[in-house]
């Protein structure tokens, strides 16, 4: 959007008071506010409120709802007379109790969400899930997919390697299902003896996930890894080596490790949940039912490892998905006048 000349200011949160208050990017500008409390995710920033009320912004765009910042935002919007446009984005939670609470939590956010000039959803499961919530109409709610883009690759050889290698990627997080794949590697090893399985990420289930991997004798089997943002060609390199990409996850409304492992031509095995099945259904990826026997997951994932190498299929650009953002920011911009 900055490239194309919008001036764009992205407001967001700091719990650890040691980023920068403000700073330039790429041409557009970042200010980060406090938050409270900062050992918990539904976390309020009042000051971050004050800034949408008192900013000059023609268009309030809040990213997300899993915390108290996005409904309070709204309404800050809403009391300065600004359009105010919601994308969900919504995600899973390693909590069982927040899990079970999640739709409860949506609705009690409907009233603020309804009152939004916009809604936007990332998938087309996404919106059927919040028109349900919400009950709005369908039509009421946008889908505009995040954009795809290659992962640079780099040109160094992966370190690690196998026959076949699989990569499970996600935050270490439970809801994200590398224990689904971990579990299927002795199943997997009975018949692809030369198997090996890399979980790429970081987060606070690694301890669980690497003693899942002691007591099924697997260590030799599975490596752990994680890639900063500087380190993306290594990561694209490691995914382009690799016969098969896994997300077993709970939920994703349209997860974008999956759609650049896609527009990289890899073939993808994923849980038979949320987004993940919109992506099954149109032929991209191969899905395999949440609650399947570690022998039926080693059997997909042998099965998909051997099919003929997949090529790359025509994905929403990034370049797109500014386009249809854009025209709806100039919708209501016309709407108002």
């Amino acid at each position: 959007m900055a490239a194309r000349g919008v001036d764009v200011t992205v407001l967001t949160t700091d719990l650890t008071g040691r980023l920068p208050t403000s700073e330039k990017r790429e041409g557009f500008e970042i200010r980060r506010f406090p938050a409270y409390p900062r050992s918990a995710d539904l976390r309020i920033s009042p000051a971050l409120s004050r800034e949408v009320s008192s900013g000059s912004y023609d268009v309030v765009h809040v990213q997300g709802i899993h915390t108290f910042v996005p409904p309070l935002a709204l309404k800050a919007a809403r009391r300065a007379g600004r359009p105010s446009i919601v994308t969900f984005h919504t995600g899973g939670h390693s909590s069982r109790l927040r899990t079970v609470g999640r739709q409860a939590q949506w609705r009690a956010l409907g009233p603020s969400l309804r009152r939004a000039s916009a809604l936007v959803a990332v998938s087309a499961y996404e919106a059927e899930l919040f028109a349900r919530i919400l009950k709005v109409p369908p039509a009421r709610i946008r889908v505009i997919r995040n954009g795809a883009q290659a992962l640079p690759v780099g040109g160094a050889e992966p370190e690690v390697s196998g026959s076949p290698l699989i990569c499970s990627v996600g935050r270490l997080e439970r809801y994200k299902g590398h224990n689904r794949v971990i579990a299927a590697m002795p199943a997997l090893l009975a018949v692809r003896p030369g198997a090996h399985l890399v979980v790429i990420g970081r987060g606070s289930y690694e301890p669980q996930l690497r003693r899942l991997v002691a007591r099924l004798g697997v260590e030799a089997a599975v490596t752990f890894t994680a890639f900063d943002a500087a380190d993306r060609p290594e990561l694209g390199a490691l995914l382009q080596s690799c016969d098969v990409v896994a997300l077993l996850s709970d939920y994703e409304a349209h997860p974008v490790a999956v759609v650049e492992a896609l527009a990289l031509g890899r073939k993808v095995v994923v849980a038979a949940t949320s987004g993940l099945t919109e992506l099954a259904h149109e032929g991209l990826v191969t899905a395999v039912a949440p609650d399947a026997r570690p022998e039926v997951v080693a059997e997909v994932l042998a099965r998909v490892a051997a099919e003929p190498e997949a090529t790359a299929p025509r994905l929403p650009s990034w370049d797109e998905c500014v386009d249809d953002l854009l025209r709806l920011y100039e919708d209501l911009r016309v709407r108002r006048s």
